[in-house]
């Protein structure tokens, strides 16, 4: 019994590693949902929306798709006294965002590129929504705060802007007030000029062999330098 118990020990040492290791990293916060201490806030607009979500950690919640990778879809930011926003780059896929009760005095636009499902944005009301009042369907002041909602597509709009993406290309949202140009199928390069696949061997190709020969003559050179023993 004694042996059997032993031979046991180091699989279960390994599997107990594992486990811990696995939660340690399913565990991991962004960076972005520790800008402000705390939890999401239950008072917020993000908090109510976080509720009935999925998981909460730090001020973000994210998806409960066991199938899927795990995303940010709701941000709480409101009344972090934050003075200014840069990078919300890990929750560009967010549904929901509050930056609500903060002293920011000025937003680029450019915060929000490639929130192409973003649909809630609250803001301070001394706030613009991005885009302008043409990026959303509805935008209004409740309570000293912003209400930006409903994001449009700009590339639907008609009167508003023109928009032309190069022939042989495709127009895509980007985030309230952006879009952008892609080529379509069978096309690519220089404003979707060429048509055909890409010629990624003629392109990677001679990149990767010369890479490979600069490798070799380098070991080759540092061997000549090494003393035998």
């Amino acid at each position: 019994m004694k042996a059997g118990y032993s031979q046991r020990k180091p699989v279960l040492l390994v599997l107990i590693i594992n486990l811990c290791f696995y939660e340690s990293c399913q565990q991991t916060v962004p960076q972005v949902c520790e800008l402000c201490s705390g939890s999401v806030r239950n008072v917020s607009a993000a908090g109510q929306f976080c509720a009935s979500a999925g998981p909460i950690r730090g001020r973000c919640c994210f998806t409960n798709d066991t199938f899927g990778p795990e995303r940010i879809i709701g941000l709480d930011l409101s009344n972090c006294s934050l003075t200014h926003v840069e990078d919300l780059e890990e929750a560009s896929k967010a549904v929901i965002v509050d930056l609500s009760l903060n002293p920011i005095v000025n937003m680029s636009d450019a915060v929000f590129q490639g929130f192409i499902e973003l649909k809630y944005l609250i803001l301070p009301e001394q706030i613009s929504c991005p885009g302008g009042n043409t990026s959303w369907e509805k935008e209004e002041v409740e309570e000293g705060n912003r209400v930006c909602e409903s994001q449009r597509d700009m590339c639907n709009q008609t009167g508003q802007l023109s928009i032309e993406c190069p022939e042989n290309s495709l127009c895509g949202p980007y985030g309230p007030g952006f879009f952008e140009c892609s080529c379509a199928d069978n096309y690519h390069g220089y404003k979707c000029l060429r048509e055909g696949e890409f010629p990624a061997l003629k392109v990677f190709g001679p990149l990767v062999a010369s890479t490979v020969v600069l490798s070799v003559l380098l070991w080759v050179t540092q061997r000549r330098k090494v003393k035998p023993l």
